[in-house]
Parts: C-alpha cells; structure tokens; sequence
C-alpha cells in the first residue's frame, strides 16, 4: 500500500548522539518531520520510523495494535544504540507515550524523555462503549489537524478504527502504571488548549514518574500537533538545549535519507 505524501519515515545519520522520535495515534512522521530536520541539522542521529498501520489507509491499522507500534519503536532505539553513545527518546501524542514505555524499559540506555502532549488515557464515556462497540461499528470520526496555525496541515486519518482505539485505550493502561520506572530526565512540553489530549494526561504523568529531573513548558499559542503549530521553534529550541546539557558531547553531521 503506498504512503501518502510526507508520511514517508525518516533518517539521518549523524554523530554519536541519536534522537528517536515517535508520531502519534493515527498520525505520521510528517508531524515531526521539522523536528527531526531540526535536530539532523545541528549533527544528531535522528531516527523517526512510521508506525505499523499508518500513513496508508485507516483500513491498514485496523488490523494492528499497541504491540506492533511499540514493536517498531523499540527496534528502532535498539538500533540507534548500536549506533550511537547516548540515545534521547521524543514524542508527540501517543507518540509520547510510547517514549515513556521505552525510557520505562530500557533503563539507561535510554539518556533522556521529551514529549509533547503526551497521552495517558482515553477519555469521555466512548472509552467504556469501546470493548463492545468495536465488534459493532469499524470507525469513527477523527480529530487531525488540532492546530492554531492557519494553514498547516497533519497528514494522518481522519477515521479511527475502534479496534485500534480499543488497543490503545489498553496500551495508555498499561503504560500509567509503568510510569514509576522512568527515571530519566524530562522534558513535558503541554498546550493548555488541546482538544484531543486534556491537561490532566500531563500532569498524570509529571505526578507519577520517578524523574528528579524535569522540566515543564506550557505552549500558550498552539493547540495539540503543536510541532507544526506556533510553537514548534520553541519545541525545538527546549529539546535539542536538553540534549545539550544532557549530552554537550554531539558528534559531526553525517549523510540525510528519507523515505
């Protein structure tokens, strides 16, 4: 099945310090592709993989779950770490999510956590329909493009496989209570006004994990795809000054490779 354009995964190889990033639920690598950019060119090793199911047609994930997302995600940081010194794990969405479960574990093989918006649990009375529902009716309607800027557009599904949304209501279970395991540094990056991901999924996280390091920054001007909204050089800039002080060691630029 072809990828729809700029759903393409993305790689760079860099210097000794790497940077996974995960895209969100019913998302693509289009939605961190300027992060990722951003990171390649200042001589990170960046991976940014397309998750199983997506960035085709939603009837392709509706035959996937958490584990083949998960799956993908830590293959993928097992290979930066065969590559690289210190590996940095980012995410947007789910996408966070499943950054915490890696940091959660892979211990210190994994350096440091940056999320934006990250999600912790489905919300709203549809959450408790999905177990039945999901064996009644395929889909249902979905929230792309939450964001402020004019003109900037999300490249995922604008319909949800309930089966899927049945596996991820799981999979944010699962994760909650991992969250004492992360011990790493972290950076929570939030949009007050999100209309998919409420305030309380970050703060769930910030008052559950075992981080002493950690850094909170509010994006006042930008809904939740807040890495292609107003905010996204600010997102940038707080990450990649993470690594830095984390890791002032970054390597030389190397060759990019897309898609």
């Amino acid at each position: 099945m072809p990828v729809l354009p700029g759903a393409e995964p993305y790689r760079h190889e860099g210097g000794d310090v790497g940077v996974l990033l995960c895209h969100g639920f019913t998302g693509s690598p289009q939605s961190l592709r300027p992060w990722a950019e951003y990171l390649a060119a200042r001589d990170l090793t960046v991976s940014l993989p397309l998750l199983p199911g997506h960035g085709t047609r939603w009837e392709d994930m509706q035959i996937t779950g958490w584990q083949d997302w998960y799956a993908e995600v830590d293959r993928a940081l097992r290979e930066l770490g065969e590559r690289c010194g210190k590996v940095f794990v980012f995410g947007l969405s789910m996408g966070g999510t499943l950054a915490l479960r890696l940091a959660a574990k892979h211990g210190h093989a994994v350096s440091g956590v940056a999320v934006v918006n990250p999600g912790n649990k489905v919300h709203g009375l549809s959450a408790y329909a999905l177990p039945l529902a999901r064996h009644l009716v395929r889909t249902t309607n979905g929230l792309r493009s939450d964001i402020a800027l004019a003109g900037s557009e999300e490249v995922g599904y604008d319909r949800v496989p309930l089966h899927a949304a049945h596996s991820l209501r799981n999979f944010f279970r699962l994760v909650d209570g991992e969250l004492p395991q992360v011990t790493q540094p972290l950076l929570l990056m939030r949009s007050p006004q999100d209309h998919v991901v409420p305030p309380a999924d970050s703060a769930r996280i910030l008052g559950r994990v075992s981080s002493t390091d950690i850094r909170e920054v509010v994006l006042e001007q930008s809904y939740h795809v807040a890495t292609l909204d107003h905010d996204a050089e600010r997102i940038f800039e707080e990450s990649h000054a993470f690594i830095g002080r984390l890791a002032p060691n970054v390597g030389k630029k190397g060759s990019t490779t897309g898609g």
